[in-house]
């Protein structure tokens, strides 16, 4: 029934062709790219029609007949010569089953109509190189995922294309990238490639999270999210080798702001603290002072301890920055070393700046909960009173930091401590005090919040 059906359909379509052929002459040149000659070029335009008849019958002998023809005497005539080959050789791929010797003849077959193809279209308006290659990439990896060097090659061109085309393949390089990180955990690759490549690419994503289209900007979001999680998991981007990659890079063009930003930006994400990254980033901070710097910087002189130099660059860059969003994130910094080494006077104005900035952050109540508990240094009930500021201000912290979920759970801790120091109901009714009634605290950082009285 089914070459029955092919037969009729062809029988048809010879029919349909025929009548419409009386009336075209073939030596127009616009038909010359179905090939020489009146005939030749009537016969490979019926060869096209059923090539697309036979693949949609299965009847893949006879398509690969036809389009064997069609490549061999009208390459250039039609796209739709490569899609219908595209499906008859993924069909033949499929039905090689365990024959890996004529599955493998099918796959390089798939392959080299894509060549042949960009070839003949690589100037298409919308199926030109950019799609070809990218159709041809994905089924190499489909077809070929050991073939990790060919991978990598025919992804690059892809890219290439799709930027001549005007806009870089996001979904494209996060697929390749993916390929080059497990490359470097297989040993294939070294961390060198992956380094520069995720240098490569990040300002790509970075331009399209810029973009005014709220599509391209979620897609981007999406891909990006991708993209750091392979280059994270990786294991490439170890202070080890970054260390090495930037050691030599370094020394060889010592006033090249641009490397010194790069060396700076990923060994701060690698958490380095060593002496190269310290000198390294310092250096970028003198070549070209920026707030962002200047916390790496503070971050890591606070990790080791030397509280002094993290503050100095902290103040430096906060009284030279104008934009709040970025003096924001100075002070709040500045408010946890601040706690760190004790000077709570000036952790309080620090939190006291970030809340003038911005009231919804979190870290601002999470040092003024702490100062306040510092308060209460002592047994009376208005030291112990500081502990119900201490309490609210923390308890408001935690509410704020759902996003940062180490310092949330520091907090919750602290909460508890302080709800663990309030006064007795017995201390309480000794200072005539109801619990749920409204108190004002008289001392140190806490004095004159408005609280209410709790018994522990």
């Amino acid at each position: 029934m089914k070459s029955l059906k092919f037969i009729l359909t062809v029988a048809v379509a010879m029919m349909s062709f025929s009548a419409m052929a009386q009336d075209v002459n073939y030596d127009d040149p616009k038909y010359a790219k179905w090939g020489d000659g009146a005939a030749n070029r009537k016969q490979n335009m019926l060869n096209n029609q059923f090539l697309k008849e036979a693949v949609d019958n299965k009847k893949y002998d006879e398509a690969a007949g036809y389009l064997a023809k069609l490549i061999a005497g009208c390459p250039a005539a039609s796209v739709n010569i490569y899609t219908n080959g595209a499906k008859l050789y993924k069909a033949q791929i499929t039905r090689a089953g365990e024959d890996e010797k004529l599955r493998a003849a099918y796959i390089d077959s798939l392959l080299y109509l894509y060549d042949v193809r960009l070839a003949n279209f690589a100037d298409h308006k919308k199926y030109g190189k950019a799609y070809i290659l990218d159709r041809k990439a994905r089924e190499f990896m489909t077809y070929k995922p050991d073939d990790r060097e060919g991978i990598r090659k025919i992804f690059n061109e892809a890219i290439a294309a799709s930027e001549e085309a005007g806009a870089i393949d996001l979904d494209l390089v996060s697929i390749y990238f993916t390929a080059v990180c497990e490359d470097y955990k297989a040993d294939a690759v070294d961390a060198t490639l992956i380094i520069s490549e995720y240098d490569r690419f990040t300002p790509a994503f970075e331009a399209a999270l810029k973009s005014e289209d709220a599509d391209v900007v979620a897609n981007a979001t999406e891909l990006k999210g991708q993209f750091d999680s392979a280059f994270g998991a990786s294991g490439a981007a170890s202070c080890e080798n970054l260390e090495k990659l930037f050691s030599k890079k370094l020394a060889d063009e010592p006033e090249n702001e641009a490397l010194y930003s790069q060396a700076v930006a990923l060994m701060s994400r690698a958490n380095c603290d060593s002496d190269f990254f310290f000198a390294t980033a310092e250096k970028h901070y003198t070549m070209k002072p920026s707030s962002q710097t200047a916390l790496f910087l503070a971050q890591g002189f606070q990790n080791r301890g030397e509280f002094e130099k993290a503050m100095k660059y902290l103040s430096e860059a906060l009284a030279a920055e104008q934009d709040p969003a970025e003096k924001e994130k100075l002070y709040v910094r500045i408010g946890l070393i601040s706690i760190q080494t004790k000077n709570h006077a000036e952790a309080v104005k620090a939190a006291n700046e970030i809340k003038a900035i911005n009231p919804e952050n979190g870290y601002a109540y999470f040092l003024l909960g702490q100062c306040y508990a510092a308060s209460a240094n002592c047994s009376e009930i208005t030291c112990q009173a500081c502990y119900w500021a201490a309490y609210d201000a923390m308890s408001k912290a935690v509410n704020l930091l759902a996003s940062e979920p180490d310092i949330q759970k520091a907090a919750q801790t602290m909460m508890s401590h302080y709800r663990a120091a309030f006064p007795t109901k017995e201390e309480c009714f000794f200072a005539e005090l109801q619990a749920g009634a409204n108190y004002t605290v008289t001392r140190g950082f806490a004095n004159g919040v408005n609280t209410t009285v709790r018994y522990r």
